[in-house]
């Protein structure tokens, strides 16, 4: 990251007239996508916490004269957010400002240091998802993200991962889907999980149109329905990332509250003053936030091959 003060030095171009045009710091950018990846709350304190609590098991048969059995409950993990502040500025001498001869360069700078925020939040968003399936950072659970082996509270485990890795297609999407229809809760009792949208890297955004898209079976001379076209089985829809990093990794977000979670601690704040001493223009904005995940339930997905 360059640093120091932006001077008179810094682009002496700009102090000459005949530029036609400047160029490198303003190109057009995607909407935000990072609200496609998170559910966001606010915060008022310095870190949130949630905390699992087992729900019981199956009701057990009442002997005629016996006594009712009871179950207890019983708190799990802790998924702990901590917001980080994210802060950037610039200075630009006093000499700069008043021989500058293009407002392009100089009113512009407001604006890049938007665009730095805005890069830096889809960064941070999607790096929940680029390392989803890296066991080097874990969750409350003590495992990735997107894992085989989750483990129960009450014991025995879990998986929001595809049983047999696989590059998006039609078979892969309906497995998953399956998969997770089957899905238990900590006590090993039915739950409704059902996909919303899916996430996915911008090499596979033809592939998952023509996927959900297609009226018939995709690249088949089946003369049968797209069953989850005609079912609506991911009724959000497809979401593009241009933050993930892995090209055939493909994501599921589901229904399940407490998944995916984006802690808005700050906003981004603009703020500038002028030091007294050099009159020398400082400018800066700061935000607070946390990404992460509570209930690995509310994401599912593949790696690829």
């Amino acid at each position: 990251m360059a640093g120091g003060v932006i001077n008179t030095g810094s682009h002496p171009k700009a102090l000459w007239p005949g530029i036609k045009a400047w160029w490198g710091r303003m190109y057009d950018e995607y909407p935000v996508e990072w609200k496609d990846l998170f559910d966001e709350e606010s915060s008022d304190k310095n870190y949130e916490q949630t905390v699992q609590v087992t729900g019981f098991g199956l009701v057990p048969v009442k002997a005629q004269g016996g006594g009712i059995e009871y179950d207890s409950e019983i708190q799990g993990p802790v998924a702990q957010y901590t917001h980080l502040t994210y802060g950037l500025g610039y200075i630009v001498t006093m000499e700069e400002l008043e021989d500058d001869l293009y407002e392009k360069v100089s009113k512009t700078r407001v604006k890049a240091l938007a665009f730095s925020h805005r890069q830096t939040e889809e960064t941070v968003a999607a790096n929940v998802y680029n390392r989803a399936f890296n066991s080097s950072f874990v969750g409350a659970d003590g495992v990735s993200l997107l894992s085989a082996s989750h483990p129960n509270t009450t014991g025995g485990t879990f998986s929001n991962l595809l049983t047999t890795p696989s590059d998006l297609n039609e078979t892969a999407l309906e497995d998953l889907i399956i998969q997770m229809s089957l899905a238990t809760d900590d006590r090993g009792l039915r739950i409704k999980v059902l996909p919303k949208t899916l996430l996915i890297h911008p090499s596979n955004m033809f592939n998952a149109e023509r996927i959900l898209g297609s009226v018939f079976q995709n690249d088949t001379a089946n003369n049968a329905i797209n069953a989850m076209k005609a079912m609506n089985s991911i009724p959000g829809g497809i979401k593009v990332n241009h933050y993930f990093d892995a090209p055939n990794a493909w994501f599921l977000r589901t229904n399940v509250m407490e998944g995916m979670i984006r802690f808005t601690r700050k906003e981004t704040k603009f703020d500038q003053d002028n030091d007294f001493d050099t009159k020398n223009l400082k400018a800066s904005a700061v935000q607070r936030f946390s990404v992460g995940w509570t209930d690995p339930r509310g994401l599912y997905g593949s790696e690829g091959q």
